[in-house]
């Protein structure tokens, strides 16, 4: 079993599997507008930059474009409607949490992902009386891939960021878990960009898939 005392994740594309309820979403307003579905994974890969890199990369404009701001909007409302459909743990997470639970180490979440959308997710999917922390951008002055998110979460759980695990599919995660001194684990079963070698984001340790976590943090 590794030594730390608590374990921090990211949320979309390392703890929950969104992406499906994000394409629900996109889907949708593309019928609305007489469009087609995107080929291939482009909403999965891009929902790792949130919201603007859907839009973006869907739609194929800019931030802007004069169209951006109320195609976003609309997104946002329409991914809010059906937030956790479909989402769920990746496989294995669930033995993870299981395991941190039989063993007392707390737990949390460390997300770039605004307050808005994660309080009522984590609120449908049962989660959020087991975690620990959840931190957001709105508990911030500076997102990932600062630090600030992730100290303040180990404030919050009164425990070193030294004895902490931060778990994450984007090498912001890694950079900002390395800065707040912290020990990181790359995702690779997340919503990695297909130019991406997450090799080189110098994470302490990559595991490419979720259902192999466990092993790794309490074999």
């Amino acid at each position: 079993m590794l030594d730390f005392k608590a374990l921090l994740f990211d949320l979309d594309g390392t703890l929950l599997d969104t992406a499906p309820d994000f394409i629900t979403a996109i889907n949708t307003q593309l019928k609305r507008h007489g469009r087609k579905p995107p080929i291939g994974d482009v909403v999965r890969t891009s929902v790792t930059h949130g919201s603007i890199g859907i839009i973006e990369n869907v739609y194929n404009i800019k931030q802007d474009h004069p169209e951006f701001e109320p195609l976003k909007e609309e997104f946002l409302e329409l991914y809010l409607s059906n937030i956790s459909e479909k989402t769920g743990l990746f496989d294995g997470l669930r033995q993870v949490l299981d395991s941190c639970e039989e063993r007392t180490i707390p737990w949390g979440i460390v997300t770039n992902k605004p307050l808005r959308y994660t309080a009522p997710l984590m609120a449908d999917l049962g989660l959020d009386k087991q975690s620990a922390t959840t931190i957001c951008p709105d508990h911030v002055v500076n997102p990932k891939p600062d630090p600030e998110a992730l100290i303040l979460a180990c404030s919050q759980i009164k425990i070193a960021p030294s004895d902490c695990l931060y778990i994450g599919d984007h090498i912001r995660d890694i950079q900002a878990g390395k800065s707040a001194g912290m020990r990181t684990i790359a995702a690779g079963w997340g919503y990695i960009e297909e130019f991406e070698n997450i090799t080189q984001w110098q994470a302490d340790w990559v595991v490419e898939k979720s259902a192999d976590l466990n092993s790794l943090l309490f074999s």
